[in-house]
């Protein structure tokens, strides 16, 4: 059964998700691929106000492409996660509490996971056209030279992720694996 969350997602709720909990997310989520990711950091460098309010927020890291003539978004599927690895420590450490993506992560983002409380979701790469029926409306906010890259605020309904790692460092992938050869010994 699958776990609703409804957004914002407060580091309270963080807590309560394990890796392997299959989940439902409604509410708003935002988008940044990895330039987007790179200029949110200069800022947060610099000192400067962020165009978006990543407490207790969710990225998911597409680039979707445009929508068809009535459609909120084109296919929207997740691209790999370890592009933002050099950013996602500092976006987890200015409030960010969740990402959604595929692949795995980075030591520190693991790290940065459990020391400020946040969680790695993961989406089915390939199933872009059928995630992007979960989209109810998608609107550019920052960076609109980025094209694709640009990020956008997105309203989900039902958006199905499955936790990959948890707050607690807990890794699907690794605890995955390790099962599946347990049953084939």
């Amino acid at each position: 059964m699958a776990i609703t969350i409804t957004t914002p997602l407060t580091r309270e709720k963080v807590r309560t998700l394990k890796s392997g909990d299959s989940c439902l997310i409604t509410g708003v989520i935002y988008t940044a691929r990895d330039a987007a990711h790179k200029r949110l950091c200069e800022l947060v460098a610099q000192g400067k106000e962020l165009p978006l309010d990543v407490k207790d927020s969710i990225i998911y890291f597409v680039g979707p492409t445009p929508a068809r003539p009535g459609e909120a978004i084109g296919s929207a599927g997740p691209t790999t996660s370890y592009r933002m690895d050099a950013y996602s420590p500092t976006m987890i450490q200015q409030g960010q509490t969740g990402m959604i993506g595929k692949g795995k992560r980075s030591a520190e983002v693991v790290a940065a996971m459990k020391e400020h409380g946040a969680v790695y979701f993961g989406a089915i790469g390939g199933c872009g056209a059928l995630l992007s029926n979960c989209i109810k409306k998608a609107e550019v906010i920052a960076y609109d030279d980025l094209g694709a890259e640009a990020i956008r605020r997105l309203e989900v309904e039902n958006f199905p992720v499955i936790v990959i790692i948890d707050s607690e460092g807990n890794n699907l992938y690794d605890t995955g694996r390790a099962a599946y050869l347990e049953t084939v010994k």
